[in-house]
C-alpha cells in the first residue's frame, strides 16, 4: 500500500471548488502527486500555489534520503476523465499577472525541477494542462483508447504566447507542433506515442503486468540521476531558451490583448492599403 505523504488545499475561489494535491509514495522515492480539482483540474491560481508548494514540500520537506535530489516526481489525477483541462481563459485574462506571477513560475519549475518528472496521463490533457505535462521529463499515457492530448487555442481564438509555444519547439518534431498548434489535432495514446508526444503507455504499474510509470523508471534508472545535485542544473541549460521566455517580466512579457491588438491594427492598416489602390 502507498505510504501517504501530505495533502495540500487548493482554495476555492468563485467558479472553481477547489480540491487538493496528495503526495504518495507508490514505490521507493517515487512521489506520486495526486491532483483533484473537480470538474477537470483547472490551472487557477490556487491551484499553481498548490503545486508550487507540493513541489517545495517534495524537494525541502524532509522526504528525500540524506536531503539529496534522489527519486521521482510524478504527477497524476484523481479525476478519471481528465488529466488537466488548462486554464479558465476567462480568469485567466482578468487576474493581473497571472502568467508571470502563477502559470509560468510553475512551469518553470517542474522543467528544471532537480530529479526526474513524470506526467502520468490518465484522461483528457488540453492547452494549458498539455503544456504543463510537456514541462515534466517525460510523459506517460494511461487512459487507454479514451482521452486525448491537443493544443485547441486554434478553436477557441486565442494566441499561443511566446512561453507557452517555447515548449512545444523545444521538445516536439516541427511536423508535430505544426498538428498541434495549425490543426488543433486531438492525439490519443497511440498517435501520441508514435509522434513523441508520450514517451510510455500504460499506467502506475504497481500491478503484475508492470508497465507504464515504473517500469520507465526501472529502465532508466531514474530513481538514482538526482544524487549528484546537478540534474536540475542540466535541465536549465539543456532548455536554456524556455527558461528566458519563462523568467521573462516587465516591458518583456507578452500578453494575449496586446497580441489580439496588433493583429486587429494589422488588418485594418492593411485594408485602408488595399482601399487606396483601387
Amino acid at each position: 500500500m502507498a505510504k501517504t505523504h501530505f495533502t495540500v488545499t487548493v482554495p476555492s475561489i468563485p467558479g472553481h471548488v477547489g480540491g487538493s494535491i496528495t503526495c504518495t509514495e507508490p514505490a521507493p522515492q517515487v512521489y506520486l502527486l495526486t491532483l483533484n480539482s473537480p470538474p477537470d483540474n483547472r490551472l487557477t491560481p490556487p491551484m499553481c500555489a498548490a503545486l508550487l508548494e507540493a513541489l517545495d514540500r517534495v524537494e525541502f520537506g524532509g522526504l528525500l534520503p540524506g536531503g539529496t535530489p534522489e527519486g521521482v516526481l510524478v504527477t497524476t489525477s484523481a479525476i478519471p476523465k481528465f488529466y488537466s483541462n488548462g486554464l479558465d481563459l476567462q480568469l485567466a485574462m482578468s487576474t493581473p499577472g497571472f502568467t508571470e506571477n502563477s502559470l509560468y513560475p510553475l512551469f518553470r519549475r517542474f522543467l528544471t525541477f532537480p530529479m526526474p518528472t513524470i506526467a502520468l496521463i490518465n484522461g483528457h490533457c488540453f492547452a494549458g494542462g498539455l503544456m504543463l505535462a510537456m514541462h515534466h521529463d517525460y510523459r506517460v499515457f494511461s487512459g487507454g483508447d479514451r482521452g486525448y492530448m491537443a493544443v485547441n487555442e486554434l478553436e477557441f481564438g486565442a494566441p499561443l504566447l511566446p512561453p507557452m509555444a517555447g515548449i512545444f519547439r523545444e521538445k516536439l518534431r516541427p511536423d508535430v507542433y505544426r498538428e498541434l498548434a495549425l490543426e488543433a489535432r486531438r492525439f490519443g495514446g497511440k498517435e501520441a506515442l508514435a509522434a513523441g508526444i508520450v514517451d510510455a503507455l500504460g499506467g502506475l504499474g504497481a500491478g503484475d503486468d508492470g508497465e507504464g510509470v515504473l517500469k520507465l523508471v526501472r529502465e532508466k534508472g531514474l530513481v538514482a540521476k538526482g544524487k549528484m545535485g546537478v540534474y536540475g542544473m542540466l535541465k536549465q541549460e539543456m532548455y536554456r531558451g524556455q527558461v528566458a521566455l519563462l523568467d521573462a517580466r516587465g516591458q518583456d512579457v507578452v500578453k494575449a490583448p496586446a497580441l489580439m491588438e496588433a493583429e486587429k491594427k494589422r488588418k485594418h492598416e492593411g485594408a485602408l492599403k488595399v482601399k487606396a489602390k483601387l
